[in-house]
């Protein structure tokens, strides 16, 4: 019958097609606004892993004779700060605190929240509406003003912050693993496998974690330009990094008294925090679209 395939013809496209995650790899290198953010982030990583080795001068050596130096002077290619320490050093240096302080919250957040929200979609029930009425209670504060009554709490200091940032951030990633595991737990392939008799960790390793964990991982990256930035504010607050301590936040912080006498050295650790915030969240929009399987 002329209706009819040839088996083995149907069978090859399908052979011959990327897996998941290589054609989420393809579909992000032809997104040309996703590689230029991807390279920035690059740039800031070896410039965390580097800095002190590729730093033009002491980041912590301060002269009262070369202080709040203007852009382009000898030996300070972006001018010195108020102690007179060189901006361009301290930038490179600061890189590294100001990238772990966003990083590691919504690491550690990721983890523990990913746990939270597999732990209610999957049981339901009274276990759901317990956990998840609890997670609600956090939602009653914004973010910025809960970061900072953690922080103020615990004290200044880069582990109280990252402790901080990682509560404020656990609630909304639990809330997003919880709803994508109700969904995956009622598929069929989840109802098969239980009625094999396989217990509740298999089925959540084997058939509900791999299909939850890439929805997840997609919107805890927006959240990293969000734990910059939060980190940021509390070192200008006083409540994160402490002196001497170059972190692009706290650097904002002490030059803000230099705005009116030079402005363009005081805006620099802002357009850091600004380039970097930008950097994460277009390579997120970019991870969301070529993770998206309608395309």
């Amino acid at each position: 019958m002329t209706g009819l395939m040839n088996p083995q013809a149907a069978v090859q496209p399908l052979e011959q097609s990327p897996g998941y995650w290589q054609s989420v790899l393809n579909r992000l290198l032809q997104d040309k606004v996703a590689l230029g953010a991807g390279s920035v982030i690059l740039v800031l990583f070896l410039m965390a892993l580097l800095g002190p080795y590729i730093v033009p001068a002491d980041p912590y050596q301060s002269s009262i004779l070369g202080r709040l130096k203007p852009m382009g002077s000898p030996g300070f290619p972006l001018g010195s700060d108020e102690l007179g320490r060189d901006m361009l050093s301290r930038l490179i240096v600061g890189a590294r605190l100001s990238l772990l302080m966003g990083l590691m919250p919504v690491m550690f957040a990721f983890i523990i929240g990913t746990g939270i929200g597999l732990l209610a979609g999957y049981a339901g029930g009274w276990t759901n509406s317990a956990i998840m009425r609890t997670i609600d209670v956090f939602y009653a504060f914004p973010s910025v003003l809960l970061a900072i009554a953690l922080s103020g709490a615990l004290g200044a200091g880069i582990v109280n912050s990252l402790i901080s940032l990682t509560i404020v951030f656990i609630p909304p990633i639990a809330r997003v693993a919880e709803s994508v595991t109700t969904q995956v737990r009622m598929r069929d392939y989840v109802e098969s496998a239980r009625a094999t008799g396989a217990n509740a960790f298999t089925i959540v390793r084997v058939h509900v974690l791999g299909n939850v964990l890439g929805p997840i991982f997609v919107y805890a990256t927006s959240l990293i330009a969000v734990s910059m930035i939060l980190a940021s504010g509390l070192s200008f607050l006083g409540l994160g990094v402490k002196p001497p301590e170059p972190e692009w936040g706290l650097m904002l912080n002490t030059l803000r008294t230099a705005i009116y006498t030079q402005p363009w050295v005081a805006a620099l650790p802002g357009a850091m925090i600004f380039i970097t915030s930008i950097a994460f969240n277009m390579l997120s929009d970019g991870l969301r679209a070529a993770m998206d399987n309608k395309r």
